[in-house]
This record gives structure tokens, sequence and C-alpha cells, in this order.
């Protein structure tokens, strides 16, 4: 599941049209959020024991799958393969399209990395690699702080608590609303741009959490049972999911889509499995103790939550370049 996680941005970015590659690496994460969908659906009425074994039929589906896959153009052209470079862009490409000058800015781009071939962790202080690692590790290791996950794995609990009786509906509900709002950055990713969704993601996470906390903090000190512990259960329920929905938008795909896009060719093996591995422990840290945090405090857990997503709108501010609308060559000079 690592590899399929680190590789599958990488493999769509290195294969995509340069105006499409946006939307193809945010359906990776809409397939995600409807896996997510799936899993809370048959979740009410299968036992987490079958539901784990039903986990093997897309996988075994997977496997005889990836035999029908073109092989990257740029890996084939970094191994020397030249001819078998040119057939598999050619396919990708469509056999009426003119693939002449995208292929010889591949070969410029694997020319130019082959100087490099051998990287040692010292040469990462280079500003050529540390920039674009320092923005993927950033951008996927915040993408986690900001709580998602355990909001998401614990969304049945923050429903009890914020008084919704059929806390398992609700569960469905916004994974239904993730998926809709990850539809939606597909199509907007290539025409919107990187940065500009990610800023409006994150500023409405930010707001959103900030609703959240402070309409548990009012509820924690009313009367349950009256109007306004009422409307303060129904504005929670609304922040979450609207939440879910800003994450949706932006830093839910586009980290991954921004990571697979700046790395250089002759470390994106490298830094796609540190940035990644940032990535999947920062998420088991965050499942870990979003449990222990609500039991603490619902309000403060997502006030917390809230510092961390204003943080990342800052960061994105300062530090991520916009990718849209360049070839991958094109954005590891934009970094340097």
């Amino acid at each position: 599941m690592f590899l399929i996680r680190l590789k599958v941005p990488v493999y769509i970015a290195e294969i995509a049209p340069q105006d499409q590659r946006g939307a193809l690496g945010a359906v990776n994460q809409l397939s995600v959020t409807i896996g997510i969908l799936l899993a809370y659906f048959l979740g009410m009425f299968v036992p987490w024991r079958i539901l784990a074994v039903l986990g093997i039929l897309p996988c075994s589906i997977l496997i005889p799958a990836l035999f029908f896959v073109p092989e990257s153009p740029r890996w084939l052209a970094k191994m020397g393969k030249t001819e078998d470079f040119e057939y598999s862009l050619q396919v990708l490409r469509g056999f009426q399209t003119d693939i002449t000058a995208e292929a010889n800015e591949i070969k410029r781009s694997v020319a130019s990395s082959r100087r490099r071939t051998t990287i040692r962790f010292a040469d990462i202080k280079h500003k050529r690699y540390s920039v674009p690692l320092m923005i993927g590790i950033g951008l996927l290791v915040l993408q986690q702080l900001s709580g998602v996950n355990g909001i998401l794995f614990y969304a049945g609990s923050i429903f009890k608590a914020a008084g919704i009786t059929n806390s398992n509906l609700a569960t469905c509900g916004l994974g239904a609303v993730q998926v809709i709002a990850t539809g939606v950055t597909t199509w907007l990713t290539d025409k919107a741009g990187r940065r500009l969704l990610l800023i409006i993601s994150t500023t409405g996470m930010t707001v959103t959490l900030v609703v959240v906390s402070v309409s548990f903090f009012v509820k924690d000190n009313i009367t349950a049972g009256s109007h306004l512990y009422s409307v303060m259960s129904m504005l929670s329920l609304a922040g979450l999911v609207a939440f879910v929905i800003a994450f949706s938008l932006g830093l839910g795909a586009i980290p991954w889509i921004i990571m697979s896009e700046i790395l250089p060719v002759n470390i994106k093996s490298l830094a796609g499995s540190v940035a990644t591995l940032a990535n999947w422990f920062t998420a088991w840290a965050i499942t870990m103790t979003a449990s222990l945090m609500l039991n603490w405090s619902n309000g403060g857990t997502f006030a917390i939550y809230a510092v961390v997503c204003t943080m990342t709108l800052i960061f994105v501010c300062l530090c991520v370049p916009e990718t849209k609308g360049r070839t991958l060559e094109g954005n590891c000079v934009l970094i340097r």
C-alpha cells in the first residue's frame, strides 16, 4: 500500500499530458475518497472482520490489470531505452499526435540528470533538491496535521458528541460530500491552479474548524436539550461538513500532485519515499492521538487543528509555487 501511494501520483504525473496533469492527479484522491465512502457504507451492515477480507477484492483485480499498464516514458528514457520510450509516449498521446517537442524536452531533462546520477543524502542540502523536498514534505505533513484523519476515523463519535442521533448515517453523508467535493477539485485543478485552490482550501479549513471549536465550547457550558444546545449541535455538524468540503477542494489531492511535479527526476524515488513516509507517520500519529484529544476536549482539539491550518495557509502563501501549465522539467527549473 505504501508503494502504491508513493508511485501512483508520480506515475500519473509522468504519463499525463501537461494540460491534464492536475485533473488526472486528482483522480487518484477521488478514488481514495470513493473507497472511504464504500467502507463507511459497508461498515453499517458488515462486521469489521469481513470488511477487512473484502479488501482483498480490489487487489485481486489490480494485480492482473497492471500487466496492461504502459511503462512511464520518462522512466524508459532514463534507462536509455530510446525506442521503447518513444513508442510508449506515442501510445499514450495517440498515433495521430506529433510527440517531437515533448520527446526532445524529456531527452534534454534526462541527459541533464545523468550528469548527476549518484545522489547521496549529503547532496540533499543543495537548493536544487532541498527546496522541492521541503515543499513536498511540508505539504504532506501539514495535510495530516490538520487532523483530517482523526476527524474522518472518529466521525461517528464526534457526531454523537455533537448530539446527532444517527451518527452512522451522518458519517456516510460526510463520505459522500467528500467524494463530490473531490470530484469538483478534479475539474478545477487545471483551470484554477494548484496554489489558488490550496489557499482557498486552507482558509476554509481554518474558518470551519474555528466554528466547530466554538460550537463545542458553547455546548459544554449550556444545558443539554435547550434550544441553543440544538443550534450549536447543528452548527458543529455544518462546520464539520464544510471542513471536509474545504479539505477536499485543495489540501486533500493537491499536495500529492505538487510533490510528483516538482521533484527532479534523479531524486524522485528517494525524495518521494521520504515525503510519503513522513505523511504516513504523521497520519498514524494523528489517528493514535485523536481519540485521546477528543476525550480531553472536543473544542480544544478542533482549536489546535485550526492553528495548524493557519500555519498551513502561511506555508502555502510563502513557499508553494504555481505548477499549473508547466512541464515537469519546467517545474524543476522554477524552484531552483
